[in-house]
């Protein structure tokens, strides 16, 4: 079963708990902490793997998680790291965070790996806090919460050369007569229901290839048909190889199939309205061709047109030829720009404040990545923990900011679903 889309959810491992604990060992006065620190959660990291062709693998996983780290023991003993969870996806499997809408990974070449949500630190044990002048700090951290995100894995099949058109023009065929792919073909509309891939080579050696992709019909851009199917997985090609049934064998007209076409590539986007494209008049075995042909140059003089038959495989060798030329002549660009990439939008705003300070219903409510995870983080059960998490706040600024904002001592605060009572 071919599947190209999958949505879920990733937990990546917590880390292990930190440990507070000292010597006691007999003749060993003053001893001293001894806590160890916690290991790393796991990290859920995806691979590209050019033995896979869909993601049926993860359609069935709801939710997909990493282990903890193991916690830290007395005698500065450290927790062990959780193991990663290695998935593995087609080449050309792209990665996006269902909140931002944002492209997290695009997988394109073999073994290629992107680690989509990472494990927590572990905690720190309470020797890691021990100084000079606190040599036995009676506190230690929690294991810091591993990465959750929700995100949607799409494969865009990759293909150097995408065959594009009507139902039934011959794409399917035509990838069968050049190529050892063996494509379903009859003799109705959408027999190709997924993308078929085929390599071909050429007698000096060269090869690339191709791929026969669902055939669209008008309305195409706006999900009609087979359409945004078809759309996906063109945006990945470099060349688009439009097939025409140039003789109007199912009494249609070649003129208005190339605009129909052509106008749902247009609507679609600019990038992919701008790959190079190369007409490949089909069916120059039967009737009316010579006659559509010529009405067809009439109309797109400039347009490169090779006259075909891929049933009976006539002109196959020069358009091959020449679509090798030009995928040689043509450099291989980005489907995704800058400003799509998650990771350039974090880089251009990581200087902000890492927190916001908002008043709902009475309650100065204090939201940021930093602070939850540092509260999240602290053992409130211990004295030197919570007074260790004030100064933390403190240093932060938060302090001066809910004065700025004009929050009295008494006010109350919230942190994730906990309130407590602000003091300056």
């Amino acid at each position: 079963m071919f599947i190209d889309e999958v949505k879920m959810k990733l937990v990546a491992g917590k880390g292990g708990d930190g440990c507070t604990s000292f010597r006691r060992e007999k003749y060993v006065p003053m001893g001293g902490p001894d806590g160890g620190s916690g290991g790393k959660g796991g990290d859920i990291v995806f691979v590209a793997d050019k033995n896979l062709t869909t993601l049926i693998d993860l359609k069935y996983h709801k939710i997909l998680k990493a282990s903890k780290g193991e916690n830290g023991k007395g005698k500065n003993m450290k927790g062990k790291n959780a193991e990663d969870v290695i998935v593995k996806v087609p080449l050309g499997t792209t990665i996006y965070d269902m909140d931002t809408g944002l492209v997290v990974a695009d997988l394109t070449k073999d073994n290629e790996k992107a680690i989509v949500v990472s494990g927590g630190r572990g905690g720190r044990g309470n020797t890691a806090f021990a100084t000079h002048e606190k040599p036995a700090p009676s506190f230690s951290e929690l294991g810091e919460p591993g990465e959750e995100r929700y995100i949607r894995c799409e494969l865009k099949v990759m293909a150097d050369v995408g065959l594009v058109g009507m139902p039934s023009v011959g794409k399917s065929t035509l990838l069968g007569a050049v190529s050892f792919a063996k494509p379903k073909i009859a003799a109705y509309h959408f027999t190709t229901l997924n993308p078929n891939l085929g390599v071909v080579t050429l007698k000096d050696k060269r090869s690339f290839v191709i791929a026969d992709l669902p055939g669209m019909i008008e309305g195409a851009s706006e999900g009609i048909g087979l359409g945004t199917k078809f759309l996906k997985h063109a945006s990945r090609t470099r060349i688009l190889a439009h097939v025409i049934d140039m003789a109007g064998t199912e009494g249609r007209d070649p003129v208005k199939d190339y605009e129909i076409i052509r106008g749902e590539i247009v609507k679609y986007n600019d990038s992919l309205a701008a790959k190079r494209e190369v007409i490949v008049a089909n069916k120059m075995d039967m009737p009316n061709f010579a006659e559509n042909l010529e009405k067809f140059k009439e109309k797109y003089p400039d347009k490169e047109i090779f006259p075909i038959s891929a049933l009976t495989h006539e002109g196959l060798e020069p358009l091959l030829i020449h679509l090798r030329d030009v995928l040689d002549e043509i450099k291989e660009e980005k489907i995704y720009t800058d400003d799509e990439y998650e990771s350039t939008i974090i880089y251009r705003f990581k200087n902000e404040k890492p927190y916001t300070i908002t008043k709902e219903d009475g309650i100065w409510v204090l939201k940021g990545e930093e602070i939850e995870k540092l509260f999240k983080m602290t053992r409130f059960t211990e004295d030197e923990g919570v007074k260790r998490f004030a100064r933390k706040l403190k240093g932060m600024g938060v302090d001066e900011e809910l004065e700025r904002l004009g929050a009295k001592p008494g006010d109350e605060v919230q942190i994730l679903e906990y309130v407590f009572e602000w003091k300056e």
